[in-house]
């Protein structure tokens, strides 16, 4: 099944399964939806597009936050849903074991909560909807060396937004299990979260690294997004250095169509709060969700119009 028929499927399965628009607000229910990302990052837009969609098909109240990964700070928004009394939390993870205690203490009070985006096993999260990360890094790093973009001894650069944040470090180990064995080397680079801040540190890495970087792999949306704009204030032409990573923005399906990115990965940010939400809301009902629902699709320029267009509201 091909990706267009396979989300025509999904979509048409949806239409059967959930109820009109608004008939859920006679029971309307108040659910949270935590993210680790920062408000100025293009594809959390899209995440928060699927909640806000979410919240207007069913009637329920939806409130959000950001928190641009900062941990005391997620963390003391996802104990107010819980004092609130939430029907409901989705949440992403923004380190490794940073939401083991307040998942537990949701658990406790009975209010279902489901991580989003970043997976963490190691907190008691309900179900987990987005990407597998790790898978996405191994794939990414296959990638390159399955077309002979890379090949033993070169050296690959990953910026990345947050350091050590779960997302970088899931991917990085998935890049790992290929590049280790074939000792191809790596180094991941601090960005920060700040659009301008990005192109001048990327800008400034390329500069003083002119000559060694045989790949680039972007650990996240805002650093694979900024790879064109890099590249033209370094003199590096689209095609000279490989580059894979993140798609979920406009800025990566332009530069996937023009050259500058060969490979992207699609999240389904939209959909992955939308369904995340909806299975909150079945938890909320009784009926314990059980299972994880993996999102997500590598692109390349053949495939890249599709995403473009998802992301441009066509």
């Amino acid at each position: 099944m091909t990706t267009v028929s396979r989300r025509l499927v999904l979509a048409a399965a949806a239409s059967l399964a959930l109820p009109a628009p608004g008939a859920w607000a006679q029971d309307a229910k108040t659910y949270y939806w935590v993210s680790h990302g920062s408000p100025a990052d293009p594809v959390w837009t899209y995440f928060l597009e699927g909640a806000e969609q979410w919240a207007e098909d069913t009637g329920n109240t939806v409130n959000t936050s950001f928190h641009s990964g900062d941990v005391p700070s997620h963390q003391e928004a996802i104990r107010a849903a819980i004092a609130a009394g939430a029907d409901g939390i989705v949440t992403s993870s923004p380190d490794p074991g940073s939401l083991v205690e307040v998942a537990s203490e949701a658990n406790g009070a009975g209010i279902p909560i489901i991580n989003m985006n970043t997976p963490d096993p190691s907190a008691s999260f309900d179900a987990y909807v987005g990407g597998d990360l790790e898978v996405y890094g191994r794939s990414w790093a296959q990638y390159l060396v399955d077309n002979e973009l890379v090949s033993e001894g070169d050296f690959v650069w990953m910026p990345v937004e947050v350091p050590g944040a779960t997302y970088g470090v899931q991917e990085e180990a998935g890049i790992a299990s290929v590049f280790a064995p074939l000792n191809i080397t790596w180094e991941v680079t601090d960005a920060t979260l700040d659009q301008g801040e990005i192109i001048t540190r990327m800008s400034d890495y390329m500069t003083a690294n002119s000559g060694r970087i045989d790949a680039i792999i972007g650990l996240g949306d805002l650093v694979t997004g900024s790879v064109k704009r890099v590249f033209e204030q370094t003199g590096v032409a689209a095609g000279d250095i490989p580059v894979v990573g993140w798609g979920n923005s406009l800025d990566t399906t332009q530069e996937v169509l023009s050259g500058y990115v060969n490979a992207a990965q699609w999240q389904d940010p939209q959909a992955t709060s939308y369904v995340a939400l909806s299975l909150a809301a079945m938890a909320a009902s009784g009926i314990p969700p059980g299972f994880d629902i993996i999102t997500g699709a590598l692109y390349e320029a053949d495939t890249a119009q599709i995403y473009d267009d998802i992301l441009s509201g066509n």
